[in-house]
């Protein structure tokens, strides 16, 4: 199994790849994970519990971690709740049969989704390169459209033209962007945005989406729609 290492001496998200953190007791199932994306240009620590995860996330701050529903010590629902209160880091659960209670347990602590267990490259690969913030150039640059949000300048201009955003719209724009094309639940916005476990009023989300939708332009809901009874999504345009 890879062995917790340190993290590369940059500047937070400056690492040159992506960093998955896997939390399995499976020490040849994460080995040969391991060395199936280390091939694809990413950088994997493996830890067998709960306990040496929960360390190691806050050691490394990977831009991923994946954990087994069949992680001990700490179990992967009281893991992900405990990641949750500490950072927004994508937590993904693998899970095989038998572990339907767990997968619904695990979304509803805050998951972000559930892969299959035993693990597949190219399920996972993409998911771990979305949330990488260097995946989207060297100058961390989004462009959807005619939207394009620099993370690391703080702007956003649309049609080259720079549009101020207070800082709760532009974390939920970036947001937004990087998950262009998938819909988002207002339970994953107020997670990844609030960073907050407790429910909170829809409205308070639905209010800032509008405030954003007017600032780009959005008069006719075609960029960000609506998931009536879901959540939202933002739409490339074709």
């Amino acid at each position: 199994m890879t062995q917790p290492q340190a993290a590369p001496e940059v500047d937070g998200d400056t690492r040159s790849a992506p960093m998955l953190l896997v939390a399995d007791p499976d020490a040849e199932m994460v080995r040969e994970l391991a060395e199936a994306l280390e091939r694809e240009g990413v950088l994997v620590t493996g830890v067998s519990d709960g306990a040496q995860a929960l360390l190691q996330a806050g050691a490394l701050r990977p831009d991923v971690v994946l954990v087994s529903a069949t992680l001990t010590v700490i179990g992967p629902v009281d893991f992900v709740r405990a990641v949750r209160r500490a950072r927004a880091v994508p937590v993904l659960l693998g899970v095989g049969d038998g572990h339907a209670e767990q997968a619904v347990q695990g979304l509803a602590a805050g998951a972000t989704a559930c892969v299959a267990r035993p693990y597949r490259v190219p399920e996972l690969l993409p998911l771990v390169q979305a949330a990488f913030p260097g995946d989207a150039g060297s100058r961390g640059v989004l462009t959807v459209g005619s939207v394009e949000l620099d993370v690391g300048a703080y702007q956003v201009r649309v049609s080259g033209m720079p549009v101020h955003l207070p800082l709760r719209e532009f974390e939920l724009l970036h947001y937004l962007m990087r998950n262009a094309d998938r819909t988002v639940t207002r339970e994953q916005i107020m997670r990844h945005v609030w960073h907050a476990a407790d429910a909170m009023s829809t409205n308070t989300i639905a209010v800032h989406v509008k405030r954003l939708r007017a600032r780009l332009g959005d008069d006719d809901d075609r960029l960000i729609q609506t998931v009536r009874g879901v959540g939202y999504r933002l739409v490339t345009p074709h």
